[in-house]
């Protein structure tokens, strides 16, 4: 248990230093940024291509479960994100419009690394009203820990559950580099592609 809980003080700390937390600042720093997306400087990340999907087990509000690790057959984006986390805040309405322009091609997930889970994230969904991202919890940080506690980060997988690439920290995921990363990345990793 002791070790447990030294883990738990040790998640939190990595992501406090990849975020702010102060809520005068943070809520400054949304509004900055919902107005200015210029502080999004997220960079796509090639380095980590063939790693595989963490075999992290998330849950939703109401109890049921997602294996990440058995996600297969379809190329997922995965996203880490905070409440407190201004441009994690930003990045969720574009991550929504991908997730609707993509459709069927890509799944989003979003995973909330608050450690009050379920009673931040509710009230914040609802404020939003998303209409295509739902509200995965890893409340003991696991996959914070997997991503060295970076956040936003957003990582893609193709569809046998192996990274393509990723982004630490915010993005423009309403850009067109996004999309033709994305689109190229399904392509060339699903076999539609036809060779050079």
């Amino acid at each position: 248990m002791s070790l447990r809980l030294s883990l738990t003080i040790l998640a939190s700390a990595l992501l406090l230093a990849g975020c702010d937390r102060e809520p005068d600042d943070a809520a400054q720093q949304q509004g900055e940024l919902a107005s200015d997306k210029q502080g999004l400087s997220g960079e796509i990340d090639r380095s980590y291509v063939g790693e595989l999907m963490p075999a992290v087990e998330v849950v939703d509000p109401a109890g049921k479960t997602l294996n990440l690790g058995a996600l297969q057959g379809k190329p997922v984006l995965l996203n880490l994100w905070a409440t407190w986390c201004a441009p994690c805040v930003v990045e969720m309405p574009m991550l929504d419009t991908l997730a609707d322009e993509m459709g069927d091609e890509l799944r989003v997930i979003t995973v909330s690394q608050d450690m009050k889970g379920a009673e931040l994230v509710e009230p914040f969904f609802a404020e939003r009203n998303f209409r295509n991202l739902e509200p995965w919890l890893d409340t003991e940080n696991k996959l914070g820990f997997a991503f060295d506690g970076v956040l936003p980060v957003t990582v893609l997988y193709d569809a046998a559950g192996q990274e393509v690439f990723r982004v630490a920290g915010g993005y423009h995921w309403d850009s067109e580099e996004a999309r033709v990363a994305i689109e190229e990345a399904i392509s060339e990793y699903s076999g539609s592609s036809s060779p050079s």
